[in-house]
């Protein structure tokens, strides 16, 4: 279409009766068209957010990462953005992977990648590195793979879904590069955060983005909420699959980098409203400011929830919005100018709008609702007493004062006094007065009644839980269970006794946890407490061993004593004696301490031994690193460089692709058949391979050596495809796939379709199984052709 014709307009005519259709010229757009450059990462658009959102939680909801830590989760996230649309597999490199994760390369080398195996999830090919690790990854994101193609998935992504989605883990937490022309892009939002939980804070960053809305805010859960963490902390929680607890420190972290922020205004009535959850780099990319938006629509919200309760207790009106799921399953309104649902849920629904009002606001018991008549009956419908006219009489009925109580279902109460914060009692645990309902519980703090009711309600949940724990160490080292708490009770007893009753225990709560409670063992035996035996109720048999050495030792000196000194006195012998134990008494510390000193030294002499076998360790890799190459004589290779590495490898590569070209085609019983064909084959591979690496880099050694690696990479898989094809034309493979196509149809006669499914697969796993033993049957082979023995020859 040409200029005119493109700036013309379509107008009717009318000739002759019967309207026309001509062209109208329209002025063409003064100056030039502008522009429009890409837009933030973070300014997602409804449709994108919701596909990105539906993605990453398909990946997050993978079958094989139940249980995995949010490292491994998240190293799935960041593989599957970068995969290429075009095959499926991203190669990245360990380090690179843990830049992306803000975790150390050991620990993604030693803890992530080997999850990502054993997780079926992500399918791991490793390249070795300078010194045998894994260093290079090949990575094939399974979902994404099986989802290629498969209309309407939330995996099957297109190049540019691709980009947009690498753009936008770009902005959340990239590590940022330095580009060798100068150039230097940015980090992300959490592209400095690295150690511990720097994933969980990625993680936990990144459903935050997709979870929220153009103004920033973050639609938080629904339901009942632990009123001492908050419902954002639920929301992070829920979004994480982790504890309240741990979302909280999740957010409180986020919230110290200034990333996430939980807006809290006064209302009118001077306390503190709800929270709003709201992520400051979601607003401004949408060139709004997250934060003053909440708090000026709380400000309005806290006007109409106040000043009109008809406003804020009426129903609203959605039928013309958009209505999305909350994340408990309830629908919410995606309005974002209107009343917070969780402010209208939680007051009273409308009343029928019939009742004239019989006074003024002023109530005598301050109890909403007031108006029942002065009989006490219950309160009747609106058309109770309705006239034959169509009047009502209600107002009548009732008299213009209340003199009852409030309506049923309130609680009377008097509106007078101090007025308290709504869920106080849920955020400061209550003093019970008397013991928990456990009965157990009850035996064994029973010595200690009159303390219990001392504490306050925290200290009796602190309390209550250290007699649960010492109850279960108990039951468990006894012989009889049951009989724990009255043990418990027991030592309370013994220690109340000690300290002379509970009129001297001016501190309850120290006292109990660190005195009345605690196992006092006076020898080395686990049951004892106190030289009695917990589980038997006697004296402890150890404590009276060692008392029993300490008596004969003192009787033997004593006798000593005797003998050497038979004229001695009372007093005499009794200093004489003292002396003797104080000095054997020293004795014994002497030693004591000599083995001491034997001990440190030993363990001195070990440590030394650690530090000169590290030193001699580091010594031989520092030698090994600057060793020249065994094959080229390169110094400082390491005992073999980069191009002999690529040699050797090439050389197995091509060792395998002939074993899979003879393997399916000599007869594995003929040596000297095995022995010819493996020859030949091999001079063709190799003649191929020269060949293409003299057409790819006929200049350089070195990328003439990694080309040969890459070339005999794609010949091995090749003719291992071959072969496979190949086998499963085999006979084996036919008669397998026939015997379980049979057995699927008697088992469901009508389900050919599942019994081609299962047919197809057996014969897959049949050209498998004929493939890996005629391998082995073939290395078998070629064990005794190098052992020496003589090949058979043919004809």
């Amino acid at each position: 279409m040409s200029g005119v014709a493109a700036s013309a307009a379509l107008t009717d005519n009318t000739h002759s009766g019967v309207p026309r259709r001509r062209l109208r010229s329209v002025p063409t757009q003064a100056g030039p068209v502008p522009e429009r450059g890409p837009a933030h990462p973070l300014a997602l658009g409804r449709d994108a957010q919701a596909q990105f959102r539906g993605a990453v939680r398909a990946l997050l909801d993978a079958p094989g990462l139940e249980g995995m830590s949010d490292a491994v989760r998240l190293a799935v996230i960041v593989l599957a953005s970068r995969t290429p649309s075009s095959s499926g597999v991203v190669e990245i490199r360990t380090p690179e992977l843990g830049r992306w994760l803000g975790l150390s390369v050991s620990y993604v080398a030693s803890e992530v990648v080997p999850k990502l195996r054993r997780s079926g999830v992500v399918d791991v090919e490793t390249a070795p590195g300078e010194y045998g690790q894994d260093i290079g990854l090949k990575c094939k994101v399974l979902p994404m793979w099986t989802a290629r193609g498969v209309v309407g998935h939330p995996l099957a992504l297109a190049k540019k879904e691709l980009a947009t989605l690498l753009r936008l883990l770009e902005a959340v937490m990239a590590p940022g590069w330095a580009h060798r022309d100068g150039r230097v892009t940015p980090a992300g939002l959490l592209g400095s955060r690295t150690g511990r939980a720097a994933a969980t804070d990625r993680l936990a960053l990144l459903l935050l983005v997709l979870e929220a809305r153009e103004n920033g805010r973050v639609r938080q859960c629904g339901g009942t909420v632990d009123t001492r963490r908050g419902r954002a902390a639920a929301t992070v929680a829920r979004l994480l699959g982790c504890t309240v607890s741990r979302g909280e420190r999740v957010l409180e972290r986020l919230e110290d980098r200034g990333l996430v922020v939980r807006v809290r205004v006064r209302t009118a009535s001077g306390l503190c409203h709800r929270t709003q959850l709201v992520v400051p780099a979601v607003a401004a990319a949408h060139g709004r400011d997250g934060i003053a938006d909440a708090r000026e629509d709380r400000l309005k919200a806290a006007e109409t929830e106040f000043s009109d309760p008809a406003l804020a207790a009426g129903g609203s009106d959605v039928s013309g919005s958009e209505v999305d799921p909350q994340v408990n399953g309830a629908l919410v309104s995606n309005e974002t100018d209107g009343p917070d649902p969780a402010l209208t849920a939680a007051l009273h629904t409308d009343h029928p709008p019939v009742v004239t009002p019989v006074s003024s606001l002023a109530l005598p018991c301050g109890c909403s609702g007031e108006g029942r008549a002065a009989e006490g009956r219950r309160p009747e419908c609106a058309c109770a007493r309705e006239a034959a006219d169509g009047g009502t009489d209600v107002a009548e009925s009732a008299p213009p004062v209340a003199e009852r109580g409030p309506l049923r279902g309130e609680k009377p109460k008097e509106s007078g006094g101090r007025p308290k914060a709504v869920g106080w009692e849920k955020a400061q645990p209550q003093r019970r007065v008397g013991l928990p309902a456990d009965l157990g519980l009850r035996v064994a703090l029973g010595p200690v009644a009159g303390l219990w009711g001392r504490l306050s309600g925290w200290q009796q949940n602190q309390v209550e839980a250290a007699v649960k724990a010492e109850v279960k160490r108990l039951a468990g080292m006894l012989e009889r269970p049951e009989v724990a708490p009255r043990l418990l009770a027991d030592r309370l007893t013994d220690r109340l006794e000690e300290t002379g009753g509970e009129a001297l225990v001016d501190r309850p709560f120290p006292w109990l946890i660190r005195r009345g409670l605690v196992q006092r063992q006076a020898c080395s035996d686990r049951r004892c407490d106190d030289g009695i035996r917990l589980d038997t109720g006697g004296e402890c048999e150890n404590c009276n061993n060692v008392l029993h050495l300490r008596r004969a030792q003192r009787a033997k000196i004593a006798a000593e004593v005797d003998r050497e000194l038979p004229g001695l006195g009372g007093c005499e012998r009794r200093q004489v004696l003292e002396e003797r134990l104080r000095e054997h008494t020293q004795r014994e510390a002497e030693q004591a301490g000599a083995r001491h000193d034997q001990v440190v030294a030993e363990v001195e002499m070990r440590w030394a031994a650690a530090a000169r076998r590290r030193a001699a360790e580091e010594a031989a890799a520092l030698e090994r690193r600057s060793a020249a190459c065994v094959e080229c004589g390169l110094p400082g290779a390491a005992g073999l460089c980069p191009e002999c590495t690529y040699r050797r490898r090439t050389d197995a590569l091509v060792l395998e692709a002939v074993d899979l070209a003879v393997a399916v085609r000599a007869d594995l019983d003929d040596l000297a058949q095995i022995a010819a064909l493996s020859e030949r084959c091999e001079a063709d591979t190799r003649a191929l391979l020269d060949d293409v690496c003299r057409r790819q880099a006929a200049t350089d050694q070195g990328l003439m050596a990694f080309t040969a690696r890459e070339v005999a990479e794609r010949i091995r898989d090749e003719r291992r495809a071959s072969a496979h094809s190949r086998l499963l034309r085999s006979e084996e493979a036919e008669a397998e796939a026939e015997a379980v196509y049979d057995t699927m149809l008697r088992r469901r006669p009508r389900g050919h379709q599942t019994a081609e499914d299962a047919a197809e697969e057996a014969r897959r796993r049949t050209a498998y199984y004929l493939l890996e033993r005629k391998l082995g049957l073939l290395r078998a082979q070629r064990a005794r052709m190098q052992a020496g023995r003589a090949p058979k020859r043919l004809g």
